[in-house]
């Protein structure tokens, strides 16, 4: 999950990242979302960021947080979590 603020929008860049890599590890285990945290309460505590903040769920929980555009990060996590 993107999380983003309004002011500054969701991360574009990124969204080719897990376009990539979704169509390298197959469409079924791998989803991307993005939210917007002024308008969820439970993304309050990401509010007032200038930095994106992507979200790794497993099963409905929690599983790794990366803070920033971190393609190289952002890739090494999507592929621990897979």
């Amino acid at each position: 999950v993107d999380v983003f603020q309004a002011w500054c929008g969701p991360c574009k860049p990124v969204v080719n990242l897990f376009q990539k890599i979704r169509n390298e590890v197959g469409s079924n285990l791998l989803h991307f979302a993005v939210a917007e945290a002024d308008s969820i309460d439970a993304l309050g505590k990401y509010r007032g960021q200038c930095e994106p903040v992507f979200l790794f769920y497993t099963g409905g929980e929690l599983v790794a947080v990366v803070r920033g555009a971190d393609a190289p990060l952002l890739q090494k996590t999507i592929l621990e979590q897979l």
